[in-house]
């Protein structure tokens, strides 16, 4: 996949790129990674890339000549993925980012991402996305951290970048639930023992407990996510036993009972 990231700021992105399992997938030459500074496409001798904005306000608001002509010098450049290209804006407005968007836009041959600053984007600028993205209600600076952030997702979900294929698959939410509880050695650990179905050797009672305990940790912490997944009946038997149970309710009391059941 090449990933083509337009940016005021690219030095940001060294450390996270080159690091860890992106470092890796880059050197490999699974993740080609680009960076665009569209101040340098700025046609004033200052290179500005912001003014204030129409009808007063305060900040300064991203102008579209520059981004429109680096976006464009970018597609110039990779005419050959304009069949299997994504344009992404971060943006409030979007989309909330999930592990699903995250498997949608690894299906693309390239990525280009349009990292915003300041108080945010002329509104024409916004004909160049084909995707709005936000990751989440909170304000930032800029878009390189949502950027790293979903580069980072995406890439977990292409071919060879993780070590062990199976890996994304028992990460959380890759099946919209949370992940299940994991141990490794010693044994026991201050009191605290690994349990028993995990050293049992069974493969098909680790499977199964490692389910319930997905569900189990999803119901606890998030709810809300139970009624976005596909349940066996064997799901939501178990799930009906647990909300049942004085532990469990106690973890619920803010969600009643009766609408967590209804809406699973």
């Amino acid at each position: 996949m090449r990933i083509d990231l337009v940016t005021l700021f690219p030095a940001m992105f060294a450390g996270v790129f080159g690091s860890s399992i992106i470092g890796r997938a880059v050197q490999r030459g699974l993740i080609d990674i680009h960076y665009t500074d569209f101040r340098d496409y700025a046609a004033d001798k200052h290179h500005h890339v912001d003014d204030t904005p129409c009808g007063g306000g305060a900040g300064m608001v991203l102008k579209p000549e520059p981004l429109y002509a680096a976006v464009r010098d970018v597609y110039g450049k990779t005419a050959a993925y304009a069949e299997h290209r994504c344009t992404i804006i971060f943006d409030p407005a979007g989309e909330v980012f999930t592990q699903r968007a995250a498997k949608e836009l690894a299906s693309y041959e390239q990525l280009v991402l349009i990292c915003g600053h300041y108080e945010g984007f002329d509104a024409r600028i916004y004909d160049l996305a084909d995707r709005l993205i936000s990751v989440g209600d909170f304000v930032l600076t800029g878009g390189e951290i949502p950027a790293m952030l979903t580069v980072d997702a995406t890439a977990r979900m292409l071919p060879g970048v993780l070590g062990d294929a199976a890996s994304a698959a028992t990460d959380s939410f890759f099946d919209g639930l949370l992940g299940y509880p994991q141990y490794t050695h010693p044994r026991d650990f201050e009191g605290k023992a690994v349990p028993d179905v995990l050293l049992s050797g069974n493969h098909a009672e680790i499977a199964r407990w490692r389910r319930e305990q997905a569900l189990l940790t999803t119901l606890r912490h998030r709810p809300e996510l139970l009624a976005r997944v596909t349940l066996s009946q064997a799901d939501r038997d178990f799930l009906e036993q647990q909300t049942k149970t004085k532990e469990n309710k106690e973890f619920l009391r803010e969600s009643p009972e009766n609408a967590i059941m209804d809406s699973i």
